[in-house]
């Protein structure tokens, strides 16, 4: 099929095209096993897929689209309730399981046997034919669906082949979950439309990344993070060839270390499940930490002022806060909603982001963060919590901070930390921020935490803080 041309042209005679765990599949295995899955499933419309960390999960997903399906990620770990809601808004019809698997649900559970092939060839999907229905975290109410066509996988990934030189020759390495774009779309279908092999380590432990010796990894924050505490798991990744980060902002005092250990100044990326990745530092380009580089091949961004409703751009000057829109053809075709797909809300084709961020005139992006959180009115300043969290980060004894605004009577808003740290006060971090910024970014409150509430791909879950 289309979205998936690297597989047939370049790994079908790969002996180890994709390994996740113990399980090793061959490319002419791999798509044997996904046309069974294929001739079992064809005619349905929605297939949800338990999302685990499996062979049997690259197997499903391959083979739901081969049979024309739009594909449901599960997460592995969702409760009753979560579940109920995907796989009744999302109107699936089975779900594909790794053998024995349990998931809460009285639909048909069809497992995933890796012993079965077929040679099977079903009709191509068309362009705009669904290919997948990712739910996003639901911070704003139950989690929403949102309908991305084969089209949109396929221009994002191309894109992103282009700007990161990724190639067959390459080999990515990553053990990010299943059931986002970064480890789904980038980490599986970006492979196989590569064609290049694949390791899934199941979990993204700095050993397992140490030991693939692979040429491309991708990981989030925490992960790079992580790598970074264990110096030789970090040195053993130097033979790499491009190291990418995304899903969060990369705090800039783990860009440093990082290079400092590996020799690689890390690609950092932007991007949301409605609009794929859009933003990105280049293979052969610059890297400026803190900073997710230029607009990728057919994707346009703005930004406009808050109070405008008709979307007047601001001038990109590098300084000023905007709210970050972008256009192009990898947007998302509609949210799933009672039984139907609603609009995306597009304004002349612009995708609101909800993102608040920085564009300078060379068209480098920096993102300030969500404007629900990220973005703190104090004393009529726009303060973006990210700057003050990497000026946190700076000092030796701060090993995770995250700063939202919390109310003030006077202010508005005042900059609140909270800090993982080891013997170190409060007053000491306040005065340690107010030597590096402005004193109006100084944080007015700091809380020393045991950790910070995280989802499963490592994002800091602010809501949860103040």
């Amino acid at each position: 099929m289309r979205l998936l041309t690297g597989l047939s042209a370049h790994l079908l005679d790969t002996p180890d095209a994709v390994r996740v765990g113990d399980d090793t599949l061959s490319g002419e295995r791999l798509l044997g096993c996904a046309r069974a899955v294929a001739a079992d499933v064809r005619g349905a419309r929605v297939v949800a897929v338990q999302a685990t960390a499996s062979a049997e999960t690259v197997v499903a997903v391959v083979g739901a689209l081969l049979a024309g399906a739009a594909v449901v990620p599960l997460p592995a770990d969702s409760g009753t309730a979560e579940t109920a809601h995907i796989l009744g808004d999302s109107q699936a019809s089975l779900v594909l399981t790794a053998p024995g698997a349990e998931v809460p649900t009285t639909l048909p559970l069809a497992p995933v046997d890796l012993g079965r092939v077929s040679d099977q060839h079903g009709p191509v999907p068309a362009p705009g034919d669904p290919a997948l229905i990712l739910y996003t975290s639901g911070t704003t109410g139950p989690p929403k669906g949102v309908l991305l066509t084969h089209a949109a996988l396929e221009a994002g990934l191309d894109a992103l082949a282009v700007v990161w030189d990724w190639s067959p020759d390459d080999h990515l390495v990553h053990g990010l979950p299943l059931f986002h774009v970064h480890g789904l779309v980038l980490g599986v279908l970006g492979a196989l439309r590569v064609g290049c092999r694949l390791t899934h380590t199941v979990r993204p432990t700095a050993p397992a990344y140490a030991s693939a010796a692979g040429t491309l990894y991708f990981g989030v924050p925490t992960v790079w993070s992580r790598i970074c505490a264990d110096p030789a798991a970090a040195r053993a990744l130097a033979g790499s060839r491009l190291l990418v980060s995304g899903s969060a902002a990369l705090p800039v005092p783990v860009f440093h270390r990082l290079h400092e250990l590996t020799g690689h100044r890390p690609v950092e990326r932007y991007g949301m499940t409605e609009t794929l990745i859009t933003v990105s530092a280049r293979a052969d380009g610059e890297r400026r930490p803190g900073q997710v580089g230029t607009p990728l091949p057919g994707v346009e961004t703005r930004l406009v002022q808050e109070s405008d409703a008709g979307g007047a751009p601001l001038e990109p000057d590098g300084v000023t806060i905007g709210h970050l829109q972008v256009r192009g053809a990898t947007l998302l075709s509609g949210y799933l909603r009672a039984g139907g797909v609603a609009d995306p809300g597009l304004t002349d084709g612009w995708f609101a982001t909800g993102d608040v961020a920085t564009i300078a005139p060379d068209g480098w992006h920096r993102i300030v963060g969500r404007a629900s959180t990220d973005l703190i009115k104090t004393g009529g300043y726009r303060v973006g919590a990210g700057e003050v969290e990497d000026a946190l980060l700076a000092h030796p004894a701060v090993r995770e901070a995250a700063v939202i605004g919390t109310a003030h009577a006077d202010l508005g808003e005042q900059v609140t930390a909270f800090v993982v740290a080891d013997a170190v006060s409060p007053d000491e971090l306040i005065a340690f921020v107010a030597g590096r910024l402005a004193a109006h970014k100084r944080p007015r409150a700091v809380h020393l935490v045991a950790d910070l509430p995280r989802n499963a791909m490592g994002k800091v879950q602010k809501k949860q803080l103040g």
